[in-house]
């Protein structure tokens, strides 16, 4: 380290080196960050100095001060909490799903595993729309809906319109952002580890709780991101499989920008949703490099 000191400071960089290096940096990052303050920093503000205007008799948006869209969106607030809800549900269920399988197309699957893959690509070649539009038919009364209803002997059974069919095209939906960041991490990992872990002694279950899991953290931290944000503010899925009774936050936007035009209140509710999101998501990754970095890792 004296050495390298000692060079350094005998070979300084160049003033002009450093400035041509500065500047071939902000012409490169130039771009990107124009791309960011149009597409995301300036809708953004335009949201925000939204939701502080009152609406304007024919609709739309009246530049006056009000803090009254804030006070109405925390007074009926039954949509945040039926959204949080339903994302940590659909986050939870697509990660006890996406984990087993994609440790079983990492460490299992073999030659079949480019195929797999393929098969996991495949619906994001069809429209959303389409995909979503399909379960009705597998749910509804002439699918599994009718078909539950048949054998338990009550044919007013039905599964569109319900938290559960919602939870269904939720994690269907949103599986393949959960597995693919896993898979990723299980395929880098050192298989060399798990061999030793056994070799010392350890299970099945121990190995993978004391070697697998912490060394695929960062992959459920991000497939755990990636789902829970679109999560929040999802509206296609439970108006079509909800038939509009779970009533989520993305709904509550379309109704008051679309119908109501009562563009102030809805911009104070998109701004609540994003205050959520960035607390929830702040406290999930505090939370789990925490926990990450209080582990001992041990197989003895």
């Amino acid at each position: 380290m004296a050495t390298l000191a000692r060079a350094a400071s005998v070979h300084p960089v160049p003033p002009r080196r450093s400035f041509r290096a500065g500047l071939l940096t902000a012409v490169l990052l130039l771009p990107a960050s124009l791309w960011y303050l149009v597409l995301l920093v300036a809708p953004l503000a335009i949201v925000v100095v939204m939701s502080f205007g009152t609406p304007s008799r024919i609709g739309g948006f009246d530049p006056v001060f009000s803090l009254d869209n804030y006070s109405q969106a925390f007074e009926r607030s039954t949509p945040f909490v039926t959204s949080l809800v339903m994302a940590v549900a659909g986050t939870a269920l697509c990660l006890f799903t996406a984990l087993p399988l994609a440790y079983f197309i990492a460490t299992r699957a073999g030659r079949r595993k480019s195929l797999l893959i393929v098969l996991l690509i495949v619906p994001f070649w069809t429209s959303f729309l389409i995909r979503t539009y399909a379960w009705l038919t597998i749910l509804g009364p002439d699918g599994l809906g009718g078909f539950i209803g048949d054998l338990i002997g009550d044919p007013a059974f039905r599964i569109l319109g319900t938290p559960a069919a919602v939870l269904l095209g939720l994690v269907y939906g949103y599986l393949p952002l959960m597995v693919f960041p896993i898979y990723v991490t299980m395929e880098r990992m050192d298989r060399g580890l798990v061999e030793a872990s056994k070799d010392l002694g350890a299970g099945r279950l121990a190995t993978f709780r004391q070697i697998t899991l912490p060394i695929t953290l960062p992959g459920l931290i991000t497939g755990s991101i990636l789902v829970f944000i679109p999560l929040m503010g999802e509206y296609v899925i439970p108006a079509i499989l909800g038939y509009g009774r779970v009533f989520l936050v993305g709904n509550q936007l379309v109704l008051q920008f679309l119908e109501a035009r009562n563009w102030p209140e809805g911009a104070a509710r998109a701004v609540v949703l994003i205050l959520i999101m960035l607390v929830s998501v702040t406290f999930y990754v505090w939370f789990s490099n925490r926990g990450r970095k209080g582990r001992e890792v041990s197989v003895l």
